[in-house]
């Protein structure tokens, strides 16, 4: 499965494409950082985002895109930032009729370290290891991105449902996880009144 992970933002876009085999082995196939200077006006910048996502899109030709999800900041220019690189990027997969999957970030987090809760270091150590590099990717940007092509492949499923071994342990952490979440949140909706 060939996957495009991007970390939007809008001063810096992480973009990472990686190929993971059935046994779970994921390799680098192209990683790199677009800018886009603050100088700019807002349209400006998003074209130039725009142009980068077309042409790794053309490039690359993945199999699905995966973005990390928006979520609620105390920043709200850099929310309404990330957004919009966001929906510039899904438009640009949805163009070419790739699928568009979005992970948070504590789910990338889990399925590359074991711990939803890990901070950059640990998780660019990690893609490191998990990718055979000779050095970190930089900046952190490029390493999220990496993560949430990897993340991707393996909470698809398809990189290890036919292989012997089973999911790796990381993989074993995040299902369990995954799966408590659940549990809580059903327990803690109302029963439904019936009259």
């Amino acid at each position: 499965m060939r996957v495009l992970g991007v970390d939007p933002g809008l001063t810096r876009c992480g973009l990472g494409v990686v190929d993971v085999a059935a046994n779970r082995t994921a390799t680098l196939v192209g990683v790199g950082v677009v800018g886009s200077s603050h100088e700019l006006t807002l349209d400006a910048r998003l074209l130039v985002i725009a142009e980068a996502i077309d042409q790794w899109l053309d490039a690359f030709k993945p199999e699905v895109l995966a973005i990390e999800r928006v979520f609620a900041q105390t920043n709200v220019s850099t929310v309404m930032g990330v957004a919009q690189v966001s929906g510039v990027v899904m438009v640009a997969a949805a163009r070419r009729g790739i699928p568009v999957a979005m992970h948070t970030p504590s789910e990338v987090k889990a399925a590359v370290t074991g711990n939803g809760r890990a901070d950059k270091t640990l998780v660019t150590a990690m893609v490191t290891r998990l990718l055979r590099l000779s050095e970190p990717p930089r900046p952190a940007d490029a390493a999220d991105a990496l993560a949430l092509a990897i993340a991707h492949a393996w909470r698809s499923g398809n990189s290890f449902s036919k292989d012997p071994q089973g999911p790796t342990a990381a993989q074993k952490l995040w299902r369990e996880a995954e799966t408590k979440s659940k549990v809580k949140k059903n327990k803690e909706k109302p029963a439904p009144k019936w009259n």
